[in-house]
């Protein structure tokens, strides 16, 4: 009798803690695959999720070197960074968030939001041709490519889709945003934004928004949300961040788009690692070092991330 009483009593515990620990440990898969399935009432706008601690780090940590902290009060030197390994719990950081800046290629990515749109929407066939010059415009940055999208779309949709409430990624009382107001050609019309008269413009909280969005698969659609980090992965270009990230995570995934032209360097990306690296990371900077400083910016933002 009293063996079948220890006995029960051992099943019981054991149950309980087998429960307990699934309960516990256990974390639903599309916490782990891309874009992530979340309750839209549990995704919360970028702009409310600013955690001032992080904040804080990130800007201490940035300031220790004084190239950029003399950068940083120049204005020449913008950082965003969207802390992402808690999906519900989602930890947002901006240096000069709003502050615009030119950005060469990295608006690229507004030309493929726009073709997914107007795909979505009818106003474009999705042949092989047009697949083709989005995937290479993104992984090669190639010129010929956007420039062919952005006739194919002109500046009009392209525009209406950054102001459109439901993205808001160029909205005037945030600093701006992205904006595409040039072909990537030598020749054609300019219509630069509205308050700098920049042609290829970003702010790096409207980019950090994109990719939050991005994300959370809601650009145009899930679908269409999946089909353009399809895109961005696996970039052609290994230098900026990718060139860091490929030596310190070199199993994470990436989804990226950068920006070179003269002084001025950006870069963005999306990083998925199997264990603690999922952030999002933007940097706009004008400075001739600034190929290097986005390299050693990787390393400092995932000092920040381990403090």
């Amino acid at each position: 009798m009293k063996r079948k009483l220890v006995l029960f009593i051992l099943f019981v515990i054991t149950g309980t803690f087998t429960a307990c620990s699934q309960e516990t440990n256990e974390k639903p898969a599309n916490y782990d695959t891309l874009p992530l399935r979340i309750p839209d009432e549990q995704i919360m706008p970028l702009r409310e999720l600013v955690d001032k601690s992080l904040e804080e780090k990130l800007l201490l940590q940035l300031n220790k070197n004084r190239q950029y902290k003399k950068l940083i009060e120049q204005k020449k030197m913008a950082v965003g960074l969207v802390d992402l390994r808690d999906p519900l719990n989602v930890k947002y950081a901006r240096v000069n968030g709003n502050v615009m800046m030119y950005a060469a290629s990295l608006p690229k990515i507004a030309v493929l939001l726009a073709a997914e749109q107007a795909i979505e929407d009818g106003e474009l066939e999705e042949t092989e041709e047009i697949k083709n010059d989005m995937r290479i415009m993104i992984s090669r940055s190639d010129n010929a490519a956007a420039t062919r999208m952005i006739d194919r779309l002109g500046f009009k949709k392209i525009n209406q889709v950054l102001t459109d409430p439901k993205y808001d990624l160029y909205d005037e009382k945030y600093g701006g945003g992205l904006w595409v107001g040039k072909r990537y050609a030598k020749y054609g019309d300019r219509y630069p934004e509205p308050m700098k008269g920049i042609s290829h413009a970003a702010t790096v909280s409207q980019v950090c928004r994109y990719y939050y969005l991005l994300a959370f698969g809601k650009l145009v659609s899930f679908d269409r949300s999946k089909e353009m980090l399809d895109m961005m992965e696996n970039p052609d270009l290994h230098h900026k961040f990718v060139n860091t990230l490929d030596r310190v995570a070199p199993k994470a995934r990436l989804f990226r788009k950068s920006g070179t032209w003269k002084n001025f360097h950006t870069d963005s990306a999306l990083v998925w690692g199997p264990e603690w690296r999922r952030y999002i990371i933007v940097a706009l900077i004008e400075d001739p070092n600034g190929e290097k400083i986005c390299r050693d910016l990787i390393l400092d933002v995932e000092m920040v991330l381990q403090e």
